[in-house]
């Protein structure tokens, strides 16, 4: 399936969420993607473009369809479904966009996924903590970032989690 399950569906499947700007998608989010599929047992990831990240200038960014359309190249994998899913949901915030999804795939169970770079900055996210109570978080490692995600504020909150 490279397209999501109409919203209200009530299949049970394991779903890491990626989301970003994916300005532009590159093999690191290619990379971290088949690693949590692999390594957290996930049936699909879904690649969440966003339609403007609230941490990045909206200068420069490219359209939502470029970046879609350029994410899917990148992904080429079927159990990578891209999608700019937070535009139809009317969704700004992770912790919305989370929330909203819940709701309409009651039955999926999900995981956050992110790269280490994003944990090192997870603290200034809106509403970070009710992401990380939200659903489980996976943290993946990307080289060059990892020793100082893991001394960021919202490692240190979340490391009993």
């Amino acid at each position: 399936m490279t397209r999501l399950p109409p919203l209200g569906s009530r299949l049970r499947l394991r779903i890491g969420l990626l989301g970003g700007s994916f300005n532009p998608a590159h093999a690191a989010h290619r990379e971290i993607s088949i690693t949590a599929l692999r390594r957290l047992k996930l049936d699909q990831v879904w690649w969440l473009v966003s339609p403007q990240n609230p941490l990045k200038a909206a200068n420069g960014m490219a359209p939502l369809a470029t970046r879609i359309a350029a994410a899917r190249a990148v992904a080429a994998h079927p159990r990578i479904v891209v999608t700019g899913i937070e535009s139809r949901l009317g969704t700004r915030y992770t912790a919305d966009t989370l929330a909203a999804l819940r709701r309409h795939y009651p039955a999926m169970r999900f995981v956050w996924l992110m790269g280490a770079d994003n944990l090192a900055q997870f603290h200034r996210w809106e509403s970070w903590q009710q992401i990380a109570r939200a659903m489980p978080v996976a943290v993946l490692d990307r080289p060059g970032h990892n020793l100082t995600a893991a001394f960021a504020p919202a490692a240190r909150a979340l490391q009993q989690a």
